[in-house]
């Protein structure tokens, strides 16, 4: 099928006048990684029947296909158009174009998201600990709760000493019970460094009495300073909000320009066929399996805010957040919104009928087209480490010279 091409400056332009657009990389995770555009999204050309119907809603959104050279247009095309994806386009000289026309490429995974957390750090002062001093803290016996913010299974796999699982969208509604006394200091961690800025972030935005500081650099930083993790550690913070947190969440979204929507209000954006509407319920699994509104994808807080290209790939949709507790969609929300997404918060609608049963997991890619992440499992090489740091810590100068973000900082 011969299919119209957009150039890319056309690109552009949809981002910059934030309409919607799916701009796809058909490579593999692993050749995705070595570079695309800040605002693609990966989705192997052997991917696309397991994944294309979850990740884009909307079959006449607007669909543009690209690769870099190794001819997967044609095949990426057909199996989205056998799916009946109907308005598809494919970038006029693909990843080469892009480049020759001086924008801007962004290496490895989750990118703007990550971008976006180095954005926070610069524009908020979000503060933080070295590993030798939180070392040191740990040695000292000091009043300090070490909170893990990432997936349980990656705490599981090795954590900072003493730490507990507090995946990041759960912080506000369970710190209170991890650090009853508001002269415990909050040491917030990830692997590396957007999920503890944000989680860390967070804390702060909600008005938590505690002082709060991200691990700077994660159990990467941690493992670069010769310092020792544990493994197999299963302690989970338990719920219980620290005083005034589910009000000030609910403020922290509203400066952010979240706005709260009732069920009548969700069912009439629904309504609108012509615009793309990602429904996540960003509670932990448990809770949604027990319980959960139909046609709500299961995608937990935390992880929404660090993988918005996986779980969102229509640049320019909107978004509709739940929870019966209303504070980790609040905290959500202000992060995506502050990402220049359109985000709802919806209100109600627990009192109904629910669907009960685990969440659907879309099946992982093959070991030998995925990405290894840096920060993920126990045998990683220190120069990679260091050189994915050193990564990070550019993109906020990258994201200027992009321009295509609009990205804000409350």
């Amino acid at each position: 099928m011969k299919l119209p091409a957009v150039t890319s400056a056309d690109i552009r332009r949809a981002l910059l006048l934030r309409r919607e657009i799916a701009l796809l990389d058909l490579r593999s995770e692993a050749a995705f990684a070595t570079g695309h555009p800040l605002f693609a999204a990966n989705m192997a050309i052997d991917r696309i029947a397991v994944e294309a119907e979850v990740r884009l809603p909307r079959k006449d959104a607007p669909v543009v296909v690209y690769d870099d050279g190794e001819g997967l247009i044609a095949a990426g095309s057909e199996s989205l158009a056998a799916l009946g994806y109907a308005n598809i386009n494919t970038l006029d000289g693909g990843l080469k174009a892009w480049r020759a026309a001086g924008y801007e490429v962004f290496e490895d995974v989750n990118s703007y998201s990550k971008a976006f957390g180095e954005l926070v750090e610069a524009r908020r002062h979000t503060p933080s600990l070295s590993a030798d001093e939180v070392a040191k803290l740990i040695a000292d016996k000091a009043n300090i709760a070490i909170l893990d913010v990432r997936r349980f299974d990656e705490y599981a796999t090795m954590n900072i000493p003493g730490s507990v699982s507090v995946p990041g969208g759960e912080l506000v509604l369970r710190a209170g019970r991890a650090a009853p006394d508001p002269d415990t200091t909050i040491i917030v961690n990830c692997a590396g460094r957007t999920r503890s800025i944000i989680g860390t972030q967070s804390l702060i935005n909600a008005g938590v009495p505690n002082k709060v500081r991200a691990l700077r650099n994660g159990t990467i930083g941690w493992t670069l300073a010769r310092h020792t993790l544990d493994h197999g550690s299963d302690r989970r913070g338990l719920i219980g909000p620290f005083e005034n947190g589910p009000a000030n969440a609910r403020d922290v979204a509203y400066r952010a320009g979240v706005r709260h929507i009732g069920p009548s209000d969700a069912a009439a954006l629904l309504a609108q066929s012509e615009r793309t509407l990602y429904r996540f319920d960003v509670r932990d699994e448990q809770e949604y399996a027990a319980g959960h509104l139909p046609g709500f994808r299961h995608y937990p807080g935390g992880q929404l805010v660090q993988e918005t290209d996986m779980a969102a790939p229509v640049r320019g949709a909107r978004i509709v957040l739940t929870d019966d507790k209303g504070v980790r969609a609040d905290m959500t929300a202000s992060w995506l919104a502050q990402m220049g997404w359109e985000v709802y918060v919806l209100e109600g609608g627990y009192d109904g009928e629910l669907e009960v049963g685990p969440p659907r997991v879309l099946p992982k890619p093959d070991p030998a087209h995925r990405y290894r992440r840096p920060y993920e499992g126990t045998e990683v090489a220190e120069q990679a480490m260091q050189a994915y740091l050193d990564w990070e810590y550019g993109l906020v100068e990258q994201l200027r010279r992009d321009g295509t973000h609009g990205f804000y900082v409350v």
